[in-house]
């Protein structure tokens, strides 16, 4: 074969490639202002200024103390790894789609959207990882799913609609009743569904065609405008276009679309919104806008663990996630209630909730999307404990998982957690809390996804 058509062939790795470039070029620009791991953070344009002073003692500045916790990577998975993981994978196995290749939401609920594909890519990856298929049963599961979503009719012919039928691949809204034009895209779900696929296409080079098929069908450039991040919303029948994004989800999906080339330099800016909130002796931080212009301000572990498991912090990540997991085992170190807190489905009505370490104006509200308070609802949640156990892997995160062990099914997978007011379970069973139990898994064995080696 000629050096041209070698070429040729392999023309999406190196697009790939110079885009992770592109991208990481950003990164190293963007940290030049960002705290490092070991020392205040400095002006890059004067390195001998720290930021507690040359900004007036900032928001910002109030992280220079928080000493990141060492992360936890051992390089090996245990006998008890591989027996948790073995039962978040069966989660999977048992709501994977054969006409689509998609993975059900929630247990038997044939419903999904790009960010929880996003997740299902990220636990065949994991669990690829850990042995638990081989790269043979992986390409395979990947490879109807990718066709699909190659075909999906699209919100407008523009961009991935909000919630698509796992059994058919038609727009439906939330309820998974069938809808002709759809609900608008999440710029948020739909950059999650991103970063699955740049995993994806580095794991494995021979489905590289696919996924540039997948991201060729989608037009990216409607969800990005002037350096942040622009969802889609329907409002009285027309189109509305919000910025879409708060500190801490906005800079992880920031650094999803980075690596497809795009500029993401004000969504990856957390500073430009964040004021602090001392929670428990931590300084947490927190977006002053609402949440999708609804719901005031929260924040959750979420994107954290998301980020840390996935790409690996950054300096300002790194900190932001330890105040935010130090928080967590102040307050059970204060009043004896473990705490693992982070937006989770619910097993009964409004089925889903966002507990937060600040939200709402006060510590450990847990609220609806509607901004409602549910503080009956807030829940020891499996994901959160498994994920903070990889990362930092502290005696508190020890006690969590020995709190959580016992809830995990061998038939059906791990549910959310344990209802905090009474130690009920919270027995909803989906796939994000699976797939983050199997990424997590991965990430003490392998270290962060978008470096680990299939």
């Amino acid at each position: 074969m000629s050096f041209r058509e070698n070429l040729i062939n392999a023309r999406s790795h190196i697009i790939f490639l110079v885009a992770l470039g592109c991208g990481l070029a950003l990164v190293v620009k963007l940290e030049t202002m960002m705290p490092d791991s070991s020392g205040p953070l400095i002006l890059a344009n004067n390195p001998k200024t720290p930021l507690a002073e040359a900004a007036d003692a900032g928001p910002a500045s109030a992280f220079v103390s928080v000493e990141p916790l060492p992360l936890a990577i051992t390089g090996q998975s245990s006998v008890e790894d591989l027996a948790h993981a073995r039962i978040a994978w069966r989660y999977f196995e048992n709501n994977t789609n054969p006409d689509t290749g998609l993975a059900n939401s929630a247990n038997n609920y044939p419903s999904t959207t790009m960010w929880e594909t996003g997740s299902y890519f990220i636990a065949i990856l994991s669990a690829d990882l850990l042995g638990l298929i081989d790269g043979e049963e992986a390409e395979a599961r990947l490879a109807p799913a990718l066709e699909t979503l190659a075909g999906l009719r699209l919100f407008d012919g523009l961009l991935p609609n909000k919630a698509y039928n796992t059994r058919s691949g038609e727009l439906v809204d939330y309820s998974n009743k069938p809808v002709e034009r759809g609900l608008g895209w999440s710029a948020l779900d739909i950059s999650r569904m991103v970063a699955a696929l740049g995993y994806v296409q580095n794991a494995y080079p021979q489905l590289a065609p696919r996924v540039s098929g997948v991201l060729r069908h989608w037009d990216l450039d409607q969800m990005v405008e002037d350096g942040e991040l622009i969802g889609g919303n329907i409002s009285d029948g027309n189109l509305r276009r919000d910025q879409e994004g708060r500190v801490g989800y906005g800079q992880y999906a920031a650094k999803a679309m980075m690596l497809q080339g795009y500029d993401m330099v004000l969504a990856y800016d957390a500073e430009a919104h964040l004021m602090v909130q001392q929670v428990n002796g931590q300084p947490i931080p927190v977006d002053d806008r609402l949440h999708r212009n609804i719901t005031p301000a929260f924040t959750v572990s979420e994107p954290y663990v998301f980020d840390g498991l996935e790409f690996g912090f950054d300096a300002r990540s790194h900190r932001f996630a330890t105040a935010i997991y130090k928080a967590q085992e102040a307050r059970w170190r204060e009043t004896g209630i473990l705490t693992a807190v982070s937006e989770s489905h619910l097993d009964e009505a409004p089925y889903f909730a966002y507990a937060s370490v600040w939200g709402g104006g006060s510590p450990w509200a847990v609220m609806s999307f509607q901004g409602d308070r549910l503080d009956s609802k807030r829940t020891v949640t499996v994901k959160t404990a498994f994920a903070w156990d990889a990362l930092f892997g502290t005696d508190y995160t020890k006690e969590l998982i020995r709190a959580l062990a016992p809830l995990g099914d061998s038939e059906r997978g791990w549910p959310e957690g344990l209802y905090e007011i009474d130690g009920s379970t919270n027995g909803s069973i989906t796939a994000n809390t699976n797939a983050v139990v199997l990424a997590a898994l991965a990430f003490r064995a392998h270290g962060p996804l978008a470096r680990a080696r299939q």
